[in-house]
C-alpha cells in the first residue's frame, strides 16, 4: 500500500495486517472467517447501516458462535472447541 497511506495509519495508532509482497495466502485465514462473518451475520440479516456499538456486539456473537457452535465440516461435524477437545 502507499507510503502515505502507511503513514497515516501509523500515525492514528493502528497496527496494519497485510500480506508480505508476493504471498497472498498469508491472509488467507482471517479472510475466510471475514467472509463467514459477513455472509452469516449483516448480509443474512440485511444489515447495511449500523453503529459501532452493534457491529462490536455482533462480532463478539458471532466469534461465541463460530468457536462454540457452529458445526464445521473439516473439523469432523464438529465446533472448532469441540475439535479441539
Amino acid at each position: 500500500t502507499s507510503y502515505e497511506y502507511q503513514k497515516a495509519v501509523k500515525t492514528k495508532g493502528i497496527t496494519m495486517s497485510m500480506s508480505r509482497k508476493g504471498t497472498p495466502a498469508d491472509n488467507a485465514s482471517i479472510e475466510s472467517f471475514h467472509s463467514s462473518l459477513k455472509s452469516e451475520t449483516f448480509c443474512l440479516n440485511s444489515i447495511d447501516r449500523t453503529t459501532t456499538a452493534i457491529v462490536e456486539r455482533t462480532v463478539k456473537e458471532y466469534i461465541y458462535y463460530y468457536n462454540n457452535i457452529r458445526i464445521q465440516t473439516k473439523l469432523n461435524s464438529q465446533s472448532p472447541i469441540s475439535y479441539r477437545q
